[in-house]
């Protein structure tokens, strides 16, 4: 058995939209991989660099339903890196709104593994309102969040 998180919310546009607000880099970039943006679009095959540093391996890309990608889970209790698994899933609801899954799997059983589901589930979770907040409203909440960006220096990438 392998540790995971998901996690899940409400975006009140509709699916296409949603949807292009995580595959289009310049509107990703807007909301969540805001310091050194998002390298290229979500595209199955391919590997995107997210802030400047992290390589986002694109296994597939549904349109409109769903996104699959494997990036680094971190580091073992042995020493060893690994990768974990991502899966996005937007279902169009009948008020014309977004349900947004975002399930992550494949941290391994050990303490560097329980720090990083609290750490990704807390991630995805600020992703997800900061999603809402951009696509609903246009507003950037990570705009002068991070204290790093307030002391004039870059904001890191999530612990990888």
């Amino acid at each position: 058995m392998t540790l995971s998180i998901r996690i899940s919310g409400r975006i009140g546009r509709k699916v296409e939209e949603v949807f292009d607000a995580v595959v289009n880099p310049q509107k990703l970039s807007s909301y969540f991989t805001t310091v050194g943006g998002a390298s290229a679009p979500l595209v199955a095959g391919t590997t995107v660099i997210w802030w400047e540093k992290a390589p986002v391996e694109v296994k597939a890309v549904d349109p409109n339903r769903r996104i699959l990608f494997h990036w680094d889970g971190g580091t073992g209790e042995d020493g060893s890196r690994y990768r974990t698994e991502v899966e996005m899933t937007f279902e169009a609801l009948d008020d014309g709104g977004t349900l947004v899954m975002i399930a992550e799997r494949g941290w391994r059983e050990d303490e560097a593994g329980r720090h990083g589901t609290y750490l990704n589930c807390e991630g995805w979770t600020q992703m997800l309102c900061c999603m809402k907040a951009f696509v609903e409203y246009g507003i950037n909440l990570r705009d002068g969040f991070f204290l790093s960006e307030m002391r004039g220096v870059p904001a890191e990438a999530p612990d990888r």
